[in-house]
């Protein structure tokens, strides 16, 4: 076993300047030295960064924990943060968390996905009919990535359609609050959670109007089940997080990438399961991830002891050559199984293949609709933006054709 001689003193975050898709060079070097080494977090916690593949994936162990109340963050001071509130099984270790997905599994059937791939196709096909109308340029966050999504969403959960605006609205102060550059970490959070509670309070309301009349949707489906309606709500209100803004930000920087690569759009077009999956990979858009040693483990020769934090770096992991020729080439012709973007083990991303769905979807009607599309300003004006749930996005992508 070896010890580490030196701790960096902060997690990477600085992207390369003029290559907005690739991870803080820091990480390629950092990795070749050594996959995993010892890092200070925000809040003082001397712990550990995960950079390579195999030791990412090796994190995914029952020894490790996910539990919110004994992690902390690599990303900002967020101080002691709380347990998991009902029905966020993002943040749980087994069996509450075997509980919660055994129950989910279930529901993301091949039938439902079928009806959700027609109606993504439908709400694709509505918004850039409106973004047709209205004419270049536009921003495609606000009029096709983030609409997209939101409306995919309402469908999964069953939103009535005199609501929908209501809740599109509680999604966009939700993002909006976490993601605010003008606040302080601090106060990212306790707004953000603000606007959580608000969600989750119209949440519940949903489910019990499901309960009293259920449909043909997710929430009526788990209103069988023995989960609360305290329980409902959380689920409701981790799906529509979980659902909206990766897949949001994936739509976002998805076509970001593939107007700066056109070269690309045969591949695309070709084989878009295909594409797709190196998309994932190449973007890693949830790209830092965190757990918690429950007891010491020896790991890449390093002892981790118990109750220290690990920093799995998912972007760094998913760049990393010993798994992937080339990685920060995009190449939507290779083979890119084994990426990370939905993360590793049990808590990999329940909902991702409806997120194919979508991207699949709504990245290829938007190709097929205008096959002209390109930037309205150069490359280097497009603004990026990092939040404190470790998800990559883009503030805003004026395009024209």
């Amino acid at each position: 076993m070896t010890e580490p001689q030196t701790s960096l003193s902060s997690l990477p975050a600085t992207r390369p300047a003029g290559c907005p898709f690739d991870p803080p060079a820091e990480f390629a070097r950092i990795r070749g030295r050594n996959p995993l080494t010892r890092m200070v977090f925000p809040d003082g916690h001397h712990g550990w960064l995960a950079t390579g593949h195999a030791v990412v994936r090796a994190v995914a162990d029952p020894r490790f924990s996910a539990r919110t109340e004994l992690l902390h963050s690599p990303l900002a001071d967020l101080g002691p943060l709380p347990p998991a509130p009902p029905g966020n099984f993002l943040n749980l270790d087994a069996p509450e968390h075997t509980r919660y997905r055994k129950l989910l599994a279930g529901k993301f059937t091949v039938r439902r996905m079928r009806l959700l791939t027609d109606r993504v196709a439908r709400i694709s096909t509505d918004r850039l009919d409106a973004i047709e109308r209205v004419g270049g340029p536009v921003d495609l966050v606000t009029s096709f990535a983030y609409p997209v999504p939101a409306l995919t969403i309402c469908e999964l959960l069953g939103v009535p359609g005199p609501d929908r605006d209501r809740f599109r609205r509680l999604i966009a102060d939700l993002v909006t609050k976490f993601n605010d550059p003008a606040l302080a970490p601090d106060e990212r959070l306790e707004q953000g959670l603000s606007a959580f509670e608000a969600a989750q309070e119209y949440v519940r309301d949903l489910v019990a109007a499901k309960r009293g009349a259920p449909t043909d949707d997710l929430l009526s489906d788990l209103t069988g089940t023995d989960l609360t309606d305290l329980e409902l709500a959380g689920v409701g209100v981790l799906l529509l997080i979980a659902g909206f803004d990766t897949t949001a930000n994936m739509l976002a920087l998805g076509a970001f990438a593939l107007l700066c690569h056109p070269d690309q759009l045969t591949a695309w077009h070709a084989d878009p399961d295909r594409a797709i999956e190196e998309l994932l990979r190449y973007l890693t858009i949830a790209h830092t991830a965190t757990r918690s040693a429950m007891t010491d483990v020896e790991l890449a020769g390093h002892e981790i002891k118990a109750g220290e934090t690990v920093a799995l770096s998912l972007q760094s992991a998913d760049r990393d050559p010993a798994v992937f020729d080339h990685p920060d080439i995009l190449d939507l012709r290779r083979n890119a199984v084994g990426h990370l973007g939905f993360g590793y083990g049990p808590h990999q991303c329940l909902g991702q293949q409806l997120a194919r769905v979508e991207i699949r979807t709504a990245l290829t009607a938007l190709a097929t609709r205008f096959p002209t599309l390109r930037l309205a300003v150069p490359a280097s004006e497009i603004r990026t933006r990092a939040n404190i749930i470790g998800v990559y996005g883009l503030q805003h992508l004026p395009v024209t054709w």
